[in-house]
């Protein structure tokens, strides 16, 4: 599994060029609803070393955010070879982030 750490925020193209199995993190480390997802999120997604996870400081002025239309943090984006598969929003459920992870994990 690739540790998930505040990446330099990578381009559109470059996300849409990606191969296999990959969920974007959006938000920010002073967010509140971000931290209280965190270890929801972390445990989840640890399940899945198969999937690559890229956590992207977002806030204003942040084209890759604004590229998915983020609006509330945490977002997550499922995507796989390239495509948007799932999206969740702000309050992180285990359950509907296991679906979604698998989702995106399956061939």
């Amino acid at each position: 599994m690739i540790e998930a750490q505040p990446s330099p925020e990578p381009s559109r193209e470059e996300i849409d060029a990606l191969i296999g199995a990959v969920v974007l993190e959006f938000g920010t480390s002073w967010c509140g609803h971000c931290q209280t997802a965190q270890p929801t999120i972390t445990s989840g997604i640890r399940q899945f070393p198969q999937v690559q996870h890229l956590k992207i400081e977002d806030g204003k002025g942040r084209r890759l955010g604004r590229s998915f239309k983020v609006k509330l943090w945490p977002t997550l984006i499922f995507i796989k070879d390239g495509i948007e598969q799932e999206r969740l929003v702000r309050q992180i459920n285990a359950g509907e982030l296991n679906t979604a992870l698998q989702l995106i994990s399956t061939p």
